[in-house]
């Protein structure tokens, strides 16, 4: 959740950002941050596209978990969790990613570390993902597997 509060801060939004509102801020701020404007400046040149690399990184993410994105994908995320079942899973400083036998892979973010002891060792995975995870934190579409 860190992450996400970072992000927020860095563009200067807050949690009912828009995704109008969060590609119009994202543009205003490339304009300012843009490695193009600083011709003759290395420094300031080098200076932007770190900044502008921060700033794609965070727009990117705030859009992937925006409530427009997931009314959006709505039915596709339904579909995956509630009918195809765990493929693998693993987590890395409370995002807990999860990837399904259909491709679809999420992330999950402020898992605490107990939730996740208690999906390694659960008879069902999927069961207890159901149960436990869906719905209950934060989430993002964080790829596809790809397909042999």
């Amino acid at each position: 959740m860190k992450r996400v509060v970072e992000h927020r801060k860095l563009l200067g939004v807050d949690k009912t950002a828009t995704l109008k509102e969060l590609k119009t801020i994202y543009r205003n701020t490339m304009k300012d941050a843009h490695p193009d404007k600083f011709i003759n400046d290395e420094a300031g040149k080098l200076e932007a596209e770190e900044k502008s690399k921060t700033v794609i990184e965070a727009y990117h993410f705030l859009v992937s978990i925006n409530p427009e994105t997931h009314e959006k994908y709505k039915e596709e995320y339904t579909e995956t969790t509630t009918k195809s079942n765990i493929h693998d899973f693993y987590m890395d400083k409370q995002i807990l990613k999860v990837e399904h036998l259909d491709g679809n892979i999420y992330e999950y973010l402020g898992v605490p570390k107990n939730t996740y002891v208690k999906m390694v060792n659960a008879d069902s995975p999927s069961r207890f993902a159901r149960r436990h995870i869906y719905g209950k934190f934060v989430y993002r579409k964080s790829g596809e597997a790809m397909q042999a």
